[in-house]
């Protein structure tokens, strides 16, 4: 009686490990999946940025050159 009841455990055991198994890498392809999209959302952001520090380099280059400009006009009046 013991045996059988043994070999009804093992096999129900190794069923729930099996779909364990089955749900673990399901989640790992998952992850994966979420990971690579980060990278290329991150990859976006990064390019973003420097297009934005770009923008603002050329911004403070404008504003200095117009001051200065503005500044020797008033010191020649």
């Amino acid at each position: 009686m013991k045996q059988k009841n043994n070999k009804k455990f093992e096999t129900d055991i190794t069923v729930h490990l099996t779909r364990i198994s089955g749900d673990v890498q399901y989640t790992k392809e998952r992850v994966d999946l979420v990971i690579k999209h980060l990278e290329y959302m991150n990859g976006r952001l990064r390019t973003a940025e420097n297009s934005l520090s770009a923008h603002r380099a050329v911004g403070i280059t404008m504003v200095t050159i117009l001051t200065l400009a503005v500044s020797i006009i008033g010191v020649f009046k």
